[in-house]
């Protein structure tokens, strides 16, 4: 037979009558159709794995396992069950042709068979079945296509906020930096100068014990004695709030890290650390809710080869929305705490945890956290898209994963794992 007759379908013929089966074969198979034969429901339930028939007809009345028994098996089992199936009987009732259909089957014809009958019925139900079949391909590809495009947003997002917001922290690091440097270098001048001035001062009281009334009035007035003791005091706090500024600006450039475009070695810790440092107002306590704790188990050191700005973001994302789960159940006189451990889970892996004892995730939310899009927070406070892009720059960009686990009432862990050497 040649390819282009076989193209034409595939048909099994499943009877117990030998006339019948020459007959029908005869037909089918001058007509084009590639036809194989089985005598029973269990040889054609064997025979369907084998030959695969875009078609079955198949008789009714049969001994052991007859045509309803076998349409059920066929129809059972997820690999043949969209295979079309005509029945072929003498029966006439009703009844059966109900039966018959109920089971899966397409059609029904009553024997004796009419030939022409037979192909045009065949003809229809294979042109039905490609029809279908092609249906399914295009709505496969065009869920692919719409899953595809749907990343592609969430990537072209991802990479939109990552630039603005790497752009935003870099450019308040860098405006910060130049007013604190001077400070900072002024400060030590100032201290020397205060010092000489209080030197002058004490000589002035030492040999002109018994100054001019106005200069006596006004060293009473200024309280000279508490301004000596507590100038040096206040350069002393200025000095530590430009450290603190310095840090902070340092943190803010650690976590934009614009000047490390690729895969680069670094500790995770500091990435932690500076990320934190720029939640720190959201962790004091308030009129609201209690301070937030942290506790830090850190194996040290965790050197990992990434990508620092995108993994901070990472790291961003999961501490905020710990925060936001203790603030919605935060009570004044409650302990929340943020617990963070980091340790080599396995050969050349990472694992970063960060849990939090708030309410927990229901579970049927847990199944869609990663879900872009979907967030549980009001109108205009979430996006949806902070733990789906994280779940991306994790799976996507450094090869690991992330999960949640969480109980209602105990808290919620996240688990992120990432090689410490790429690929």
């Amino acid at each position: 037979m040649s390819l282009e007759a076989s193209s034409m379908g595939k048909i099994l013929v499943v009877d117990d009558n030998p006339t019948n089966i020459q007959v029908l074969f005869g037909v089918l198979n001058n007509i084009g159709y590639q036809v194989a034969i089985a005598k029973s429901g269990e040889a054609a339930l064997q025979r369907i794995q084998i030959f695969q028939p875009d078609i079955i007809l198949l008789d009714v009345m049969m001994p052991g396992l007859d045509g309803f028994g076998t349409c059920e098996r066929i129809q059972a089992d997820p690999a043949t069950c969209d295979i079309p199936v005509i029945f072929m009987t003498a029966l006439s009732d009703m009844v059966d042709k109900v039966k018959g259909l109920s089971l899966g089957a397409v059609d029904y014809i009553t024997k004796p068979i009419q030939h022409e009958e037979v192909l045009a019925r065949i003809r229809i139900h294979l042109q039905l079945s490609n029809t279908r079949k092609t249906l399914e391909n295009r709505t496969l590809e065009l869920s692919e296509t719409l899953e595809n495009l749907k990343q592609t947003q969430l990537h072209l997002i991802q990479s939109e906020k990552l630039s603005a917001l790497g752009q935003l922290v870099a450019g308040i690091a860098h405006e910060l930096n130049n007013p604190i440097n001077f400070i900072a270098a002024n400060l030590k001048p100032a201290q020397d100068y205060i010092r000489d001035l209080i030197l002058l001062l004490d000589s002035y009281r030492e040999f002109y014990p018994e100054p001019h009334p106005s200069i006596a009035s006004l060293l009473e007035d200024i309280e000279i004695d508490y301004v000596k003791e507590d100038l040096p005091k206040l350069v002393s706090s200025m000095r530590l709030g430009t450290d603190r500024i310095y840090d902070l600006a340092l943190s803010l450039r650690n976590f934009s890290r614009l000047d490390e475009k690729g895969c680069t070695t670094v500790d995770i810790h500091d990435g932690i650390e500076s990320t934190l440092l720029i939640l720190q107002h959201r962790l004091k306590a308030n009129a609201l809710c209690s301070e937030i704790r942290v506790i830090r188990d850190y194996q040290k050191p965790c050197l990992v080869e990434c990508y620092p700005s995108q993994l901070n973001q990472v790291f961003l994302n999961v501490l905020g929305n710990a925060i936001d789960a203790l603030e919605e159940t935060c009570i004044v006189d409650s302990h929340p705490t943020i617990t963070i451990r980091t340790c080599i889970s396995a050969p050349n892996w990472v694992s970063i945890t960060i849990a939090d004892n708030g309410f927990g995730i229901p579970e049927d939310i847990q199944a869609k956290l990663f879900e872009s899009f979907f967030t549980t927070k009001p109108i205009g406070k979430g996006t949806g898209l902070g733990l789906s892009i994280s779940q991306h720059i994790i799976t996507e960009k450094h090869h690991g994963k992330i999960e949640c686990f969480s109980t209602v009432g105990q808290g919620t862990e996240f688990v992120i794992q990432i090689p410490i050497h790429q690929s």
